[in-house]
């Protein structure tokens, strides 16, 4: 059974002051048949989610998509739709509630051309998750899959990545604990509401996910979730990461149908061979045939995403050189920041960080597994 929502710390992004713009963009993303590129095109037209309820029913009918029924639905959604009790809900459950418009809304998320208006988070997003790596693949994994996916989702996380997921059986499942296990981050997006986990054995993972990332859906928070909602999630699992990796596919998964989103949106694809006899592995096989990228070992990925890890933005301090950077605490930062990409002293970087030196060995010894730095002949090390 799920552990208590009170075990988990209270989101930071449930509005302080939530107005009637905030309340306005909820109630929108309440509407039935208001689609993340319908209320697009209906914010774009009339400049808020306020101004859309406020509009004429004669200047909505101009909107593409909007008709008869979907008319009536926007004319009788503030009668019809409780966004009180939707947020007293969330109140309760500690639930965070993000607009696009909002600060913490994720960067990646907002680049594609059709985000939520509203995401619903059990956890915390970071700036850190900018840089993440999706891992999915079919509910039926083998011992090989299960096993791959759980060693990417470890040796991504200790990198520095989040890895995200879609914390179904299988391949999904085994990618969030490999994350979990190596102490890092992972977000778990879901078809229907945070407070309604499918499949239900899972809540626990959901739980834990939470304290180490996030639990995120657009969908509202008791929202049961439909066979349709799970191709419309899967856009979220590529559209918040730099890359997805797709381990085991069937020919017919919906693991390939995030790896089309993923292409869509510009986001580079990796696949891992499996056996030419076995099903599981068709739909890897023709991706590989498509043009994606081989991976046998984390290494891969962080090749091909270097020049997207460095371009990426960090708000407190200098410009991220490797993923890995992001999991450094203080005294691992201070000693790297006394290591130069020439041959560096190791007693220099022990008199420029101010640290003993037992413990700047350790902490060279640590970032060398994290292929920060590495050592050079002699009592000399360098940045990589």
């Amino acid at each position: 059974m799920d552990p208590p929502f009170s075990e988990m710390e209270p989101s930071r992004w449930y509005p302080a002051d939530d107005g009637e713009a905030f309340r306005a963009a909820v109630r929108l993303s309440l509407v039935v048949g208001v689609g993340p590129r319908i209320r697009r095109a209906l914010v774009e037209r009339f400049g808020s989610a306020q101004a859309v309820f406020a509009a004429a029913p004669s200047e909505l009918r101009e909107v593409k998509g909007v008709g008869t029924t979907l008319l009536r639905r926007i004319l009788d959604a503030e009668r019809e739709i409780d966004v009180e009790a939707e947020l007293a809900l969330c109140r309760r459950h500690q639930i965070g509630v993000v607009l696009e418009t909002d600060a913490d809304y994720p960067r990646m998320l907002r680049e594609i051309h059709d985000p939520p208006g509203v995401l619903f988070v059990r956890g915390e997003l970071q700036p850190a998750d900018a840089l993440a790596v999706a891992i999915v693949g079919t509910r039926h994994g083998t011992q090989y899959g299960l096993r791959q996916a759980e060693r990417l989702g470890a040796s991504l996380a200790r990198a520095g990545f989040t890895v995200v997921s879609g914390l179904a059986r299988g391949i999904d499942a085994a990618a969030h604990r490999g994350a979990l296990a190596a102490g890092g981050r992972t977000l778990a997006v879901l078809a229907g509401g945070v407070l309604n986990v499918y499949p239900p054995e899972h809540a626990s993972l959901a739980v834990e996910a939470g304290r180490q990332g996030a639990v995120v859906s657009e969908a509202p928070p008791l929202f049961q979730p439909l066979a349709g909602g799970f191709p419309q999630r899967n856009r979220l699992i590529s559209g918040l990461s730099l890359g997805v990796i797709v381990v085991e596919a069937a020919a017919r998964s919906g693991a390939l149908i995030t790896a089309r989103h993923a292409m869509e949106q510009g986001r580079e694809v990796f696949t891992v061979p499996g056996s030419v006899e076995s099903r599981a592995s068709r739909g890897c096989h023709r991706l590989l045939r498509d043009g994606a990228t081989l991976v046998e070992t984390a290494d891969d990925v962080l090749e091909q995403l270097g020049p997207l890890v460095e371009a990426a933005p960090r708000d407190d301090g200098p410009p991220v050189r490797h993923p890995a950077e992001l999991q450094l605490n203080e005294m691992e930062q201070q000693v790297l920041a006394a290591i130069g990409p020439e041959p560096t002293p190791i007693d220099q970087v022990v008199g420029d960080s101010g640290l003993p030196v037992p413990q700047v060995l350790s902490i060279i010894s640590v970032l060398e597994m994290r292929r920060l730095v590495r050592r050079l002949s002699g009592a000399m090390v360098a940045r990589t």
